[in-house]
């Protein structure tokens, strides 16, 4: 949802891994109505995290932007939702 404050993403395509440049984020796993439950997800001091629900990969990237995500596409945007 990339209105809100602490943006949401999804894994639609399945992939292992995920660069954001946020290190609080969701985790929305599919989008619905494939999705598991929506998970606030917080890297600390650390650079990457792990869904425990769909076990994606999170990796966070400097030199991305807020709802920029490698590969694109896996910010969830309010009409996805």
């Amino acid at each position: 949802m990339a209105k809100s404050v602490v943006p949401h993403f999804h894994n639609d395509s399945g992939v292992a891994q995920i660069s954001i440049g946020v290190k609080e984020f969701m985790c929305v796993g599919a989008k619905a109505p494939n999705d598991h439950p929506h998970v606030f997800l917080d890297m600390g001091d650390e650079n990457e995290k792990v869904c425990p629900y769909c076990s994606t990969l999170y990796v966070y990237d400097a030199n991305l932007a807020a709802d920029a995500t490698s590969p694109e596409g896996c910010l969830l945007l309010e009409e996805d939702a």
